[in-house]
């Protein structure tokens, strides 16, 4: 259930700083790096950021360990690895150009605004 919680936090991050499209990947028996992927995109480097930024203090106030955070500076791609949960934050063009969604089409999406 730890994991479903890291999920649910990580998704309230993003969307507390304005995250895009928010799409959450079930990678449960498709992927042996992590149980959820989570993608979204921010319009500008600073936005890409300050979600990156939110998701990996949240993850930090709650005691997870954020094991790594990639791209950062460059503020198109930023990778944060949580464990069970890989948040994937995008500025709009780099999403659009590596499209995750469609490379993992057969992972199936989980309903992150079911409350």
């Amino acid at each position: 259930m730890r994991n479903q919680e890291l999920l649910n936090l990580t998704v309230k991050a993003a969307d507390d700083k304005r995250a895009e499209d928010i799409v959450v990947l079930d990678m449960n028996g498709i992927s042996l790096i992590a149980d959820y992927f989570l993608i979204c995109h921010g319009n500008s480097d600073k936005q890409v950021q300050a979600i990156a930024r939110e998701i990996k203090e949240k993850a930090e106030e709650l005691g997870y360990l954020v094991r790594k955070m990639e791209g950062f500076d460059e503020g198109k791609w930023v990778l944060i690895d949580l464990g069970d949960v890989i948040a994937h934050v995008f500025h709009r063009d780099e999403r659009t150009y590596y499209n995750l969604e469609r490379l993992w089409g057969d992972a199936p999406t989980v309903n992150v605004y079911s409350e």
